[in-house]
């Protein structure tokens, strides 16, 4: 079997594999599949052209590495009994290995190549220089990264996803009639409004580091002074995590947070399929979609994240200016996916 098969029929397994962990997975069940990662792994690693020097080296580093999984598999996820967060943390620990892993095969043809020391001192200015600003990008990348996954930031994260529940409905009615009243007299404005946020909060902060966009979180907005801007949300620790009229205020999370407002022309029965969709989601329920963020999955169908409900209301509308599923929609695709132009920047709004 040559390393292009190895790689597909193990991935399809593992994807298999975490949906079963984070759902019926015990401790026992935990630990072994950390040993499965990790001789399927250092398969990988035996099946990749590289030096057996190398190979020795990372495959070393797996076995430290999946005994420190285990570790933490028993003091953190199951302490007693793993909680379905517990276990969501636990997978992704679990998956650290086959992420490494991932960058050291790129391809079929692609050898790792290591100079030797004589080639090595025979380096040109210009290739210095060029070394160097890598160099140099890698640090400033380890440096906001760093920044982003803060203690503070994951502990906030952290404590605050009790509250969610990716797989049942937990917001109910809390959109209030005063919202759905001034909903209605914006139903005349010609536009529907899309806001583009850099709000600075511990989730965005940590979400840029996958994305590694500024603005990531999307709402939506049925007049231009955003007094009925809405969107999926943690609910400010106010409210169940769900579909949440949002503040202003509630934006500006750090000194230099910005909204970018778009304008999206629209006739009203347009707005009122928004709007009626919008009523029925309060009445019947809604939940955040914590897990979709990570598997692109929506266990029912008012369980979302920011960028996949307003994706959706557009479609509803037949608003929708590109293709997508909306589980795979990240708030700055309405602007970079906007290929004919449909939306019409509006303004600016920073909070400095």
């Amino acid at each position: 079997m040559n390393l292009t098969k190895y790689l597909a029929i193990t991935n399809a397994l593992f994807t298999v594999l975490i949906f079963g962990l984070i759902i019926y997975g015990n401790l026992i069940l935990f630990n072994l599949s950390c040993i499965a990662i990790f001789i399927s792994v250092t398969v990988r690693t035996i099946l990749t052209p590289i030096s057996e020097k190398l190979k020795l080296c990372i495959i070393s580093a797996f076995v430290i590495t999946v005994i420190l999984q285990m570790v933490f598999n028993v003091q953190v996820v199951f302490p007693s009994e793993g909680t379905l967060i517990r276990k969501l943390f636990g997978v992704i620990v679990m998956l650290l290995p086959l992420m490494v892993n991932r960058f050291i095969y790129t391809g079929r043809d692609v050898n790792l190549y290591l100079p030797s020391l004589q080639e090595m001192g025979v380096v040109s200015f210009s290739e210095l220089m060029e070394k160097t600003r890598d160099v140099l990008e890698i640090v400033n990348k380890i440096s906001k990264t760093t920044k982003c996954i803060s203690v503070n930031n994951v502990l906030e994260v952290v404590q605050d996803l009790p509250r969610h529940d990716s797989f049942r409905y937990i917001n109910n009615e809390s959109l209030t009639k005063a919202y759905f009243e001034e909903a209605q007299k914006s139903l005349d404005d010609p536009y529907v409004y899309i806001i583009i946020s850099n709000t600075g909060s511990a989730a965005s902060e940590m979400l840029s580091v996958f994305t590694q966009r500024q603005y990531n979180h999307a709402s939506l907005s049925f007049d231009r002074d955003l007094k009925t801007i809405i969107s999926y949300n943690g609910g400010e620790k106010v409210y169940p995590p769900g579909l949440n009229h949002e503040m202003i205020e509630f934006f500006k999370k750090k000194s230099d947070a910005s909204i970018i407002v778009y304008r999206l022309p629209c006739r009203k029965d347009q707005k009122k399929m928004i709007l009626d969709k919008i009523e029925e989601i309060n009445r019947v329920g809604s939940a955040y979609n914590v897990l979709g963020l990570l598997f692109k999955y929506s266990h029912r169908p008012n369980i979302m994240f920011c960028s996949q409900f307003v994706y959706k209301m557009l479609v509803i509308s037949e608003l929708a200016y590109f293709d997508s599923q909306n589980e795979k929609v990240c708030p700055t695709d309405f602007v970079e996916k906007d290929y004919y132009r449909k939306l019409q920047f509006d303004y600016e709004l920073k909070f400095q």
